[in-house]
């Protein structure tokens, strides 16, 4: 991100924040609507030479010595430009460092476009804490445009009962950065593609308090999306201590298939619930990894310590009663092992770091750096490379990488 004046920003959010006002979420019903481009400012061309053009009367014309003009002006060798004319270089883009730098009285973010290969904007009725993307039937790793994803998010409404789980989907996203390798066929297509502004298509349901995370049930990277006849879960963690998981795959459905309209007996109720937390809410969720023999399993931690197992049985999902409990403050985040089914890591606000095994049946963590970091533990990462590693961020600004193999229990 860098920096710029806040007065210079101000026409090009103007007709963002116009459009975002005008537009409202209706639950259960289907919208289309424009995602501003990269740049909404950008009105016309900047001439980069308006400034070093001369006027006909600066311009001193040097006769050649052959016309036998002797009044003509001699000039020895190359005309140097006057130190006074010389532009100075335009200054570096400041980066913005957030703990480092603050922002000044007139200085607003700006995105880097260089660092993006394609970038668009958006606004939502109401704010969003999360979201995750959502699996659909295009494949993996790809790596053509326009592209169309699906992503699952949830509202913080002004008022409980306003709050949606939304599914989007969006479409005619085009690449947005431009570099020096374009092809003769590369300028085409974009030239063709600069009146085609993208797509946001959304169904919403109902969700009764505000949405502290959302996280989408992960799909084997070799699996397609599931028939409609089979459910797709996303679970959210309410505001009001509640954890609710949903079925999306009709909403889904809805928006890939002309015509087609989701049934509400099963989007707009809860698939089911778990009350473990009591009315205590929490941010850390995470659904475990899929796995040919692998359960469906989804950890809860709250704000009260606590965390909970939830199990998808061939009867449904049922929630353990028994709390994994060794943290003694907010259980911050929850990452599943990405090699091991049953183990698990998970980070609080007093200062820990803790590995798992649901086997356990004391519900105590197995191994734990109890001082991991100087302040709360916001987030941890497992390697997805190499699974005996973990990376772990803290609230005073540190990032550390540990190896799981040197904890001792």
């Amino acid at each position: 991100m860098v920096k710029r004046a806040a007065e210079d920003a101000e026409g090009i959010n103007a007709e963002g924040q116009a459009a975002a006002k005008s537009q409202t979420l209706a639950n259960g019903a289907a919208s289309r609507r424009s995602l501003a481009p990269a740049d909404p400012g950008m009105g016309e061309f900047e001439d980069d030479w308006e400034d070093e053009v001369d006027s006909e009367d600066e311009i001193v014309v040097a006769h050649d010595r052959e016309s036998g003009d002797e009044d003509a002006m001699e000039v020895d060798g190359e005309v140097q430009p006057a130190p006074e004319d010389e532009d100075d270089p335009p200054p570096e883009d400041d980066v913005f460092i957030p703990g480092i730098h603050e922002l000044g009285k007139d200085e607003v973010l700006e995105a880097d476009q260089s660092v993006y290969q394609m970038l668009h904007h958006m606004n939502v009725t109401w704010p969003c804490l999360s979201f995750d993307i959502l699996k659909d039937s295009r494949g993996e790793e790809r790596r053509t445009y326009p592209e169309t994803m699906h992503l699952v998010t949830g509202t913080q409404a002004d008022q409980s009962s306003k709050n949606e789980v939304i599914v989007m989907k969006m479409s005619q996203l085009h690449k947005t950065q431009k570099d020096g390798t374009t092809t003769t066929k590369t300028r085409r297509d974009d030239s063709n593609s600069l009146d085609e502004d993208a797509i946001l298509e959304y169904r919403s349901i109902p969700h009764q308090g505000g949405v502290n995370r959302v996280r989408a049930q992960p799909l084997s990277t070799t699996a397609s999306l599931p028939p409609i006849s089979q459910p797709y879960y996303t679970a959210t963690w309410s505001e009001t201590g509640k954890v609710h998981i949903w079925d999306v795959r009709p909403l889904i459905e809805a928006l890939d298939v002309p015509g087609s309209m989701p049934d509400k007996g099963r989007t707009h109720k809860p698939a089911f619930t778990v009350n473990a937390h009591g009315r205590a809410e929490g941010f850390a969720m995470d659904w475990s990894t899929p796995g040919p023999s692998s359960q469906v399993r989804l950890l809860t931690g709250d704000i009260h310590s606590k965390i909970h197992l939830t199990t998808l049985t061939p009867s449904g999902f049922n929630t353990a009663s028994q709390p994994f409990a060794s943290h003694t403050s907010s259980v911050e985040d929850i990452q599943w092992s990405p090699t091991e089914g049953t183990v698990f890591a998970s980070c609080s606000a007093d200062q820990s770091v803790r590995v798992w095994d649901v086997r356990v049946k004391a519900r105590k963590n197995i191994v734990g750096i109890t001082k991991a970091h100087e302040s709360d533990v916001n987030v941890i990462s497992w390697n997805r490379g190499t699974s005996y590693l973990l990376v772990s961020g803290g609230d005073e600004g540190a990032i550390k990488v540990w190896d799981l193999r040197s904890l001792k229990g």
